[in-house]
């Protein structure tokens, strides 16, 4: 009862999504590649929970399957920016001087770019894809976190028991792991959240710009733009890939809240 309603219901949508993508490849109902061109745009139905394409391909098994695809994207385009926009945010916060100033111009340069023009621009010059998107968010991905963890460093060091510490004779790297990334870590994983949430977004919108995840691997976005043109009459063929980016940015965000309460609660 004491945990925050938002984190509960975050963590349980989350579970579901990530245990769709891990289990719901090896048990979909159907071949997710497999075309029947005879059987193509039918409604849902006992065989084909989602119905079909309009390629004969059933929709269900293409969103399953599509959960991992996206998921692993956002995963792995999440977690080199959150490395390295934690330790160069505390780094700088810690040290302050020359090197905070060099780390504060360069935030401030990227942030006054729209954020998906940029990403998409990065994307179209590295080769669209995968290997697009991870390099995209390895160049700018870093920028949220370490702007926060700066922020929240340079407040922490201005206390006295970071003085009373290197005093004491302690290192600067033990200064900065033991005593002051506990402190910054949990603003940094509820950033992380969001920002898993708003890569899931920029990889379905890239899928639906043909920038993203390239036919035949299934892809939310790249279902949502072949569908576009059937959204008045076959609506199942957009509506449901959509269906499953909207409980996943839900699942996500609320889980990011709820970690933000989590935390202000301790």
């Amino acid at each position: 009862m004491r945990r925050p309603p938002a984190l509960v219901a975050g963590a349980v949508m989350v579970g579901i999504v990530v245990a769709v993508a891990l289990l719901g490849p090896l048990v979909v109902p159907h071949d997710p590649f497999l075309q029947d061109l005879s059987g193509g745009l039918q409604p849902p139905s006992a065989t084909h929970w989602f119905g079909t394409d309009q390629l004969g391909r059933d929709i269900f098994s293409r969103v399953v399957v599509a959960t991992r695809t996206d998921l692993r994207i956002a995963v792995l385009a999440a977690t080199a920016p959150f490395v390295v926009g934690v330790g160069v945010g505390l780094v700088s916060g810690y040290a302050g001087g020359y090197l905070d100033w060099l780390v504060s111009r360069v935030v401030d340069t990227v942030i006054a770019f729209p954020f998906y023009v940029l990403v998409i621009a990065i994307v179209f010059a590295a080769g669209t894809g995968e290997r697009g998107i991870l390099i995209a968010y390895a160049i700018v991905g870093w920028i949220p976190y370490a702007r926060v963890i700066r922020a929240r460093t340079r407040a922490l060091t201005r206390q006295g028991w970071v003085d009373a510490a290197r005093g004491g004779g302690l290192s600067h790297p033990r200064v900065l792991v033991v005593h002051l990334l506990p402190n910054v870590i949990g603003q940094a994983v509820v950033l992380l959240m969001t920002e898993i949430l708003l890569i899931m977004v920029a990889v379905v919108t890239l899928g639906y710009l043909g920038l993203g995840v390239q036919p035949p691997t299934p892809d939310w976005g790249t279902m949502i733009s072949d569908g576009q043109p059937f959204l008045a009459t076959m609506w199942w063929i957009p509506t449901l890939p959509g269906l499953a980016v909207v409980f996943t940015g839900i699942g996500l965000s609320l889980l990011g809240d709820g970690l933000a309460d989590r935390w202000r609660l301790r």
